[in-house]
């Protein structure tokens, strides 16, 4: 929420500044893939990649509270589907 109480979904609205702690190996990393000039739109970005996460999390647990948790067997199956049975893998760390 804005000062003024305004809303504003992530990513609109207007920029405010605020200090942020980041270790120096961090920071780092960061600079070196967008530079000195691109480090806030690249934390925006993680920031808005992290609260679509945050809400896919819990909507998860939602649907896992309601309908109980999925089949491990049918999201493999569906997984290979997706992707064409070519990554038996892919699943393993999600």
């Amino acid at each position: 929420m804005a000062d003024d109480g305004t809303d504003f979904p992530p990513g609109d609205g207007p920029t405010s500044g605020i200090s942020v702690s980041l270790t120096a190996g961090t920071l780092q990393a960061i600079r070196e893939r967008v530079g000195k000039r691109g480090v806030s739109a690249y934390l925006e970005r993680a920031a808005q990649r992290q609260i679509e996460r945050d809400n896919l999390d819990e909507l998860i647990a939602d649907f896992d509270q309601t309908h109980g948790p999925a089949d491990p067997d049918a999201v493999a199956a569906k997984r290979a589907k997706l992707t064409s049975g070519t990554s038996s893998d892919a699943g393993a760390a999600a």
